[in-house]
């Protein structure tokens, strides 16, 4: 099987696929990222769905690329025959999903089997198959595929082949396209025609992009990601493209991330602003806005691409899970927790959003009003905190501090751009002094130098990174200073950072442990940058750029000591702290 960073991603821009290194579409979802599989290989075995080239005779090497600022992959597979370059991408959505994949013959001739295994519903379900409308149709409940290639293909042991051979100068194309089974399959698209077009999409949604410094390359990179994971007919942006790679290789820390956490906000918005894209940051606000409508006692911590609330958690037993690490988990029971960190974090992204020039209108700030409102009379319960653990709830001192964030950025819009509500802004001043006070006195350890993970512990977590990052308090505060060291000491492992001890605390209720986390790491390098050490923010920052795959791409976690990627990829969040630690670390200003 191959490594979690083995892969690459492709994306229309309302699902994604990944690609292993040896050309095998091993996880596609149609037609949104939250559908069900029909290749789920990526979580079982080949039986469970995937697509492949295999050359024939022995690989002399494999190399592979984005092409340009884009989100099309090229890999060059050479044999002693011959050598070939195959071209994948995802036409930006057109009426129908499509994946399209050109085979090219760069030199010699080279003899090819395709494998095409179609299972929806992750994996699960084996489809009728039939010639129809020009191509080769895969059929069952309400999904439909279609293979259009002029390449003959067959059947052989449900599995569609095609032997063929290319030689130098050949395009041979093979097009997938996903339809509703009850509909008539779509007309065929020009593959040649889909290319440049997707090319043409990607290049000019780079272009403009803002960012300077040595990092730039990283950080576009990093953008056509998250532009990658966009759903685009609403804006929301998937945590990750896949559910289920696991936290610890073997272990149960497997989770579905096909959905759109309102703690992504901020860090989406300053990303996507200080890049200078305000019409994502703008549809991504839009998106942030119209999920949480409602009453503010039913704002939830993620919602679906569309707003969807309903995320229920089931197991599919059929699937082995990535190298045996089981369950695989559909859905997200997390998204029922009471988090209180989010009203911060929907806040900040308003008022971000404001000091952008992005108009905050008045159905928008009544919403507002409504969450801190709502806050006022909840800001001192426990909750399960911004790791979502299920361990039962606690004092988490993340979480007092990101309530503060909430009565500050609503005091600073009515102050800064004179919203309707001056008759709170003395009650929301006192509770902000309140809260600050509060976690103050009861979250910081004098004994242990260092503020902990919740009230009376003696533990860490990599979470108060962001105490200066908000501005609740300056990293040369000595009591932050204090707890930037005191994580340096404890929870750093092998120069990455750890979100806290899972087996000395077993705050979050779950067996086994996981690897170093990549958003707290960048963290770490934007608070040694505000202490003054700067190089050794920019070694931990280059440190970090070094765990990328070979096309750029992060998951959520890494294994210093296997030197392997861990979590779900690609991995939004890990993609946001790279953009906003390099725009600091470049002489930007105010990045969380």
């Amino acid at each position: 099987m191959a490594k979690i960073e083995d892969y690459a991603f492709l994306s229309d821009t309302q699902t994604g696929a990944l690609v292993s290194r040896d050309a095998s579409v091993d996880w596609l979802c149609f037609p949104r990222f939250d559908s069900g599989a029909c290749f789920a290989s990526l979580l079982g075995e080949g039986k469970n769905g995937r697509w492949n080239f295999k050359p024939e005779g022995e690989i002399k090497a494999t190399r592979r690329r984005y092409r340009g600022h884009t989100l099309i992959l090229e890999t060059e597979i050479e044999t002693a025959d011959g050598a070939i370059r195959l071209i994948d991408f995802m036409p930006p959505r057109g009426e129908n999903p499509d994946i399209v994949r050109i085979v090219e013959g760069l030199h010699g001739s080279v003899r090819l089997k395709m494998e095409l295994i179609v299972r929806f519903d992750y994996g699960h379900i084996i489809p009728w198959v039939r010639k129809r409308d020009g191509g080769l149709e895969a059929i069952a409940g309400p999904d439909g595929l279609i293979l259009r290639t002029p390449i003959e293909t067959r059947g052989e042991d449900l599995t569609t082949v095609a032997d063929f051979t290319v030689a130098e100068g050949d395009r041979v194309p093979f097009v997938l396209t996903w339809f509703a089974s009850h509909e008539k399959a779509p007309r065929a698209i020009h593959p040649e025609h889909a290319l440049r077009q997707t090319e043409e999409y990607w290049t000019a949604w780079a272009k403009p992009c803002r960012a300077e410094g040595p990092w730039r390359d990283a950080v576009v990179r990093s953008l056509i990601t998250l532009k990658g994971l966009t759903y685009a007919p609403t804006g929301g942006i998937v945590a990750a493209a896949t559910t289920s790679l696991p936290e610890e290789i073997g272990g149960v820390r497997n989770w579905d991330y096909r959905y759109c956490w309102l703690r992504d906000a901020t860090f989406t918005l300053v990303a996507l602003m200080g890049a200078g894209y305000l019409d994502e940051a703008r549809s991504w606000r839009e998106w942030l806005l119209r999920a949480v409508a409602g009453s503010a006692s039913q704002m939830q911590i993620m919602y679906g691409v569309m707003g969807e609330r309903r995320l229920d958690e089931f197991e599919l037993e059929w699937l082995g899970g990535y190298e045996k690490s089981r369950p695989v988990r559909v859905g997200n029971a997390a998204s029922n927790q009471f988090q209180l960190d989010v009203y911060g974090e929907v806040l900040d992204s308003m008022y971000r959003a404001h000091e952008a020039g992005i108009e905050t209108n008045e159905t928008d700030w009544r919403m507002q009003v409504a969450l801190v409102n709502f806050l006022e009379s909840k800001w001192e319960q426990p909750d399960e905190g911004i790791w979502e653990v299920r361990g039962g709830r606690q004092q988490f001192t993340h979480s007092k501090m990101m309530a503060w964030v909430a009565f500050d950025r609503a005091v600073k819009l009515i102050e800064q751009c004179h919203c309707a509500g001056g008759d709170h802004l003395e009650r929301w001043r006192k509770i902000r002094d309140e809260i600050h006070a509060q976690v103050c006195a009861q979250g910081y350890d004098a004994e242990k130098k260092a503020f902990t993970q919740y009230y009376g512990s003696k533990h860490l977590d990599a979470s108060l990174l962001m105490m200066p990052l908000v501005g609740f308090l300056p990293a040369t505060d000595e009591r932050v200073r204090n707890t930037i060291e005191a994580i340096e000491r404890e929870l750093m492992q092998d120069g990455f950072v750890l979100r806290y001890l899972p087996q000395a605390n077993q705050v979050d209720g779950l067996p086994g442990t996981e690897g170093v986390f990549l958003p707290c790491s960048f963290w770490l390098a934007n608070c040694l940058h505000l202490l003054g050490r700067k190089s050794e923010a920019r070694e931990l920052f280059e440190r970090l750029l070094a765990v990328r795959n070979d096309v750029g791409l992060l998951s959520e976690e890494y294994d210093p000591k296997a030197k392997r990627q861990l979590g779900n990829f690609p991995q939004a969040f890990s993609h946001v702290a790279l953009v906003n630690a390099a725009h600091r670390l470049s002489g930007g200003q105010d990045s969380a």
